[in-house]
C-alpha cells in the first residue's frame, strides 16, 4: 500500500516533450472512494488550478508523475462533483470518522491506495490529535464496505471499531 501524501509535491512531466507542467497539489476522489484525478499546481503566477484525469496518467512513480502531453490537462469546472483530499470546501483530510453508532474513531490524516498507485482507496490513516499521535501513534482503518462522506464527517459501520489497527507507536518503550 502507498500513502496518498507520497504523490503530493511530485513533478508532473510530459512524456512527449519532457517538460514539467507543474506539481501534484491534491488528489480528487469520487463518492465511491476512487481517485478520479490529480490537482495540478503550476509554476506560473497567474495560472488557475487545473487537474488531470487519472486515466490520462501514464505512470505515478516514486519520483514523478508522467502524462502523455499537456493536452490532457483540464480546467477545474470539469472536476465538478469530486472531493479533494487536502484542500477546498469538500476536502477529506481533517474530517472525523464516526460510526453509525455515534463513536468517533479519529480524524482523517491520509488515505492509502492500492499497491502500484491503484485508483481505489483501501484505508484511512486516523489521528486523535498531535499529543495522542506522539503517545499512542496513529491508527489505520481498512476501507469498510460502506463509507459515506458527509458534509461534516465520514460515516462508517459500527463494526469498524474492531477493525482499527495501530499504525505506528512513537513513544519510547
Amino acid at each position: 500500500m502507498r500513502k496518498a501524501h507520497d504523490l503530493i509535491g511530485l513533478p508532473v512531466i510530459t512524456v512527449e516533450s519532457g517538460k514539467q507542467v507543474g506539481q501534484v497539489k491534491d488528489l480528487l476522489l469520487d463518492a465511491t472512494w476512487h481517485i478520479q484525478g490529480i490537482a495540478l499546481e503550476t509554476k506560473h503566477w497567474f495560472s488557475s488550478l487545473r487537474y488531470i484525469p487519472w486515466e490520462e496518467i501514464v505512470a505515478a512513480g516514486s519520483d514523478a508523475v508522467t502524462i502523455p502531453n499537456d493536452s490532457v490537462i483540464r480546467e477545474p469546472e470539469q472536476a465538478e462533483g469530486l472531493y479533494a483530499l487536502l484542500e477546498g470546501s469538500q476536502k477529506i483530510k481533517g474530517l472525523p470518522v464516526v460510526t453509525v453508532g455515534g463513536q468517533q474513531l479519529g480524524m482523517v490524516e491520509d488515505v492509502y491506495l492500492e499497491q502500484e498507485w491503484g485508483k481505489q482507496i483501501v484505508g484511512y490513516e486516523l489521528s486523535e490529535g498531535f499529543i495522542s499521535d506522539l503517545k499512542e501513534g496513529r491508527r489505520w482503518l481498512p476501507m469498510p464496505e460502506s463509507a459515506t462522506k458527509g458534509e461534516d464527517a465520514i460515516i462508517v459501520p459500527v463494526h469498524c471499531t474492531q477493525d482499527l489497527e495501530e499504525l505506528f507507536v512513537s513513544k519510547e518503550e
